[in-house]
This record gives structure tokens, C-alpha cells and sequence, in this order.
């Protein structure tokens, strides 16, 4: 298990933009037509990373709270599905029926995304506000596989909730850590 924080894009950058194939739906789709109203999560996550393993049910339970109240979720992978087949497109699909994610999973094939985010890890997290600015990026919150701390997700829940008050986030944020992306 690797332990790759995250590279901390600076606070403030524009969201890059993209066009990558949903798993679920089988369709492309771009920021623009993801985006929240309010603000946009965007996770680098993978299948077989004990780190988003981790967390998953998390994801999940605050995607359906916190999309309701206008902050849209997305997942991407980027994983090298050569050397990592179980990351591969229908591995994916499988992945988000079996959490019932309630956001798309999407594929990020050329890696590209990944490399305009400076993605470095899974989970690697990415809060934008409704500008598509970046206002948090770091981790969930202090849980880790195998130390015992529950997972809350205290640290995004209070970041979301500043985006949603139209508050400022703290620039004080813990990078996340997690499985290095697998680079090609």
C-alpha cells in the first residue's frame, strides 16, 4: 500500500475543463453539463485502492446529502489499465452499482485530466465553488485503513459547508494520501 499525498493545487485555480466517458451511462460527459450550481466535487479515485475502499460508504452517504443541496459530485479514474486491469471500464461499472454511486465514474484514458488536476493519489479530492474555483483540496478527514479513526469526513463536510454559506474555507487543509495514480 503506497502512501502518495496529494500535490495541493493551489487555492483559487480554475477548474480545468474535460470530456470523459461515464461507466455507468456508457455516455460523455463534460464538466459543464456536471457541474453544481452551488459547487463541484471532483474525486481521482480507483477500484482496488484499500484508501477509497476506505471510504466509499462515505462517499456515498455525502454525495446523496450534500448534491441535494447543490454541490455535484464526479468521480474519475485514471489508473493504467494495462498494468492494472482491474481498474478497467467494466471493473468500474460493476464499482459504481455495487456502492450505488450516486455520481458518474468517469474514465480518464489518456491520463490527461489527471495531469491538468495534478491528481497524484486515490482519493485525491478536488472542491470547486460555484465559479469553478478551487476552495479545498486535501483530505476526507483523519481515517485511514487500519488506525482506528472512524470515518466522518469532517474535513470536506466542512469545507462543502462553507461553499454552500458562501464562506471562505480555511487555507489551512490536510493533502490527502492515498494509492499513487498508476501513470502509463
Amino acid at each position: 500500500m503506497s502512501n502518495t499525498l496529494s500535490n495541493m493545487l493551489p487555492l483559487g485555480t480554475k477548474a480545468p475543463r474535460f470530456e470523459l466517458l461515464d461507466t455507468v451511462s456508457q455516455a460523455y460527459k463534460n464538466l459543464e453539463i456536471l457541474k453544481g450550481h452551488k459547487g463541484t466535487l471532483v474525486l481521482f479515485i480507483c477500484n482496488h485502492c484499500p484508501f477509497v475502499l476506505h471510504i466509499n460508504d462515505m462517499l456515498v452517504e455525502m454525495a446523496n446529502q450534500y448534491q441535494a443541496k447543490g454541490i455535484r459530485f464526479m468521480a474519475i479514474s485514471s489508473n493504467d489499465v494495462l498494468n492494472y486491469p482491474q481498474d478497467g471500464l467494466e471493473f468500474m461499472h460493476q464499482q459504481a452499482l455495487k456502492f450505488k454511486y450516486p455520481f458518474p465514474y468517469l474514465y480518464d484514458d489518456t491520463q490527461e485530466v489527471a495531469k491538468a488536476y495534478q491528481a497524484a493519489c486515490t482519493p485525491d479530492i478536488f472542491l470547486f465553488d460555484a465559479d469553478l474555483r478551487l476552495a479545498y483540496r486535501g483530505q476526507l478527514d483523519d481515517s485511514r485503513p487500519g488506525n482506528g479513526i472512524p470515518v466522518t469526513g469532517k474535513d470536506l463536510k466542512l469545507a462543502m459547508d462553507c461553499v454552500l454559506n458562501g464562506t471562505k474555507v480555511s487555507a489551512i487543509q490536510k493533502p490527502s494520501i492515498g494509492c499513487n495514480i498508476k501513470w502509463k
